[in-house]
C-alpha cells in the first residue's frame, strides 16, 4: 500500500551537480540524428534539450536495480510501483548553453501525488531545474516522472491531428535506441533488451525513449525553421511508441508566428506525444 505522507517527505529535497559542456556528446549527438556536422567549436551554443546529454546520472553498478535504473530512494522518492516513465516536461530557454561553458544543474523535488485511474494507481513526482552558466540562469525545466504498476492497463488511444504543416517518418531500430540510451547513460532496459522488454514488463518491442521523441519532434522544427529561436517548449507522452513500427513527426505552426504545434503519431494513426514551441 502506498504511503502518500512518507513519499511527500522527499518534497522540497534538493541536489546541486556541476558539468562542463564538451564537444564530443554534441558532436555523437548531431551523428545519431544523421546530422552533417562536425565537433563543434569553442563558444559554439547547443541546440535546444541538448542540455541532456550533460548532468548525466553516475550510479555505480552495485546501485542499479533489475530494470537497469538506479535503485529506489536517494534524491528521488521511493515509490514502490515497478515502472517507471518520463511523462513530459515544460522548459524555458533563457539563454544558450555553449561549447566550454561550467555549468550547475541544482535540482528540487517539486510536488509527489498520487491519482487513481482506468490505469490504477499512478505516482507522479515533479522535478524542478535550474541551469546555470557564466552568464547566469540559462534553462528552467519542470520534469514530469510517472510511476505505475506492472499490471496497469494501457489508456485508450487518441486520433492524432489530421492537418499537419510537415510530417517526416522515423524507423526506429534498435541501433537508435541503444546510441541514444549511451549517450544520456540511460540504463533502463526497456531501451535495448528486448527480452527484458517483452518477457518482464511485457511489451511488445523495445520503447523509445520520451525524450529521444521530444528531440526529434524540436530537431524536425528547426529543420523546417532554421532562422528559429526556440525560448519555450512544453511536452506530454499520451502512448508508447515501439521499435516494430515507424513513427511520424508533424508540426504546424499557429497562425501568431511565435507558436508551433508539434506532436507524433504511429503507425495507427494514434497520438503519442503532443508538444508546444514558442519562438522569439
Amino acid at each position: 500500500m502506498l504511503d502518500l505522507t512518507f513519499l511527500q517527505q522527499w518534497t522540497g529535497k534538493s541536489e546541486t551537480t556541476t558539468d562542463t559542456v564538451t564537444q564530443v556528446p554534441c558532436a555523437a549527438m548531431a551523428a545519431m540524428l544523421d546530422l552533417d556536422a562536425g565537433l563543434p567549436g569553442a563558444g559554439d551554443a547547443i541546440a535546444p534539450l541538448w542540455h541532456w546529454l550533460y548532468f548525466l546520472p553516475l550510479h555505480r553498478q552495485s546501485e542499479i536495480g533489475e530494470d537497469g535504473h538506479a535503485r529506489r530512494g536517494g534524491f528521488l522518492p521511493p515509490v514502490p510501483l515497478p515502472r517507471r516513465m518520463w511523462a513530459g516536461g515544460r522548459l524555458q530557454f533563457l539563454q544558450p548553453l555553449r561549447i566550454g561553458d561550467s555549468i550547475e544543474r541544482t535540482s528540487r523535488i517539486a510536488k509527489v501525488d498520487v491519482k487513481e485511474g482506468k490505469s490504477g494507481t499512478l505516482v507522479f513526482v515533479l522535478v524542478r531545474h535550474e541551469i546555470a552558466g557564466p552568464a547566469g540562469l540559462a534553462i528552467i525545466e519542470e520534469h514530469d516522472i510517472v510511476y505505475r504498476g506492472m499490471s496497469a492497463s494501457a489508456a485508450p488511444g487518441t486520433p492524432a491531428p489530421q492537418e499537419a504543416a510537415w510530417t517526416r517518418e522515423v524507423v526506429p531500430d534498435e541501433v537508435l535506441l541503444f546510441r541514444y540510451s549511451a549517450l544520456t547513460f540511460n540504463g533502463h532496459r526497456i531501451h535495448y533488451d528486448r527480452s527484458y522488454a517483452t518477457g518482464t514488463e511485457g511489451y511488445p518491442g523495445l520503447i523509445v525513449h520520451g525524450p529521444l521523441i521530444a528531440t526529434l519532434l524540436l530537431e524536425q522544427l528547426r529543420r523546417q525553421l532554421p532562422d528559429a529561436r526556440v525560448n519555450g517548449f512544453r511536452f506530454k507522452a499520451v502512448r508508447p511508441l515501439f521499435d516494430i513500427a515507424p513513427f511520424y513527426l508533424c508540426g504546424m505552426p499557429e497562425a501568431d508566428g511565435k507558436t508551433v504545434r508539434l506532436w507524433a503519431r504511429d503507425a495507427d494513426g494514434m497520438l503519442a506525444m503532443e508538444a508546444t514551441a514558442t519562438l522569439d
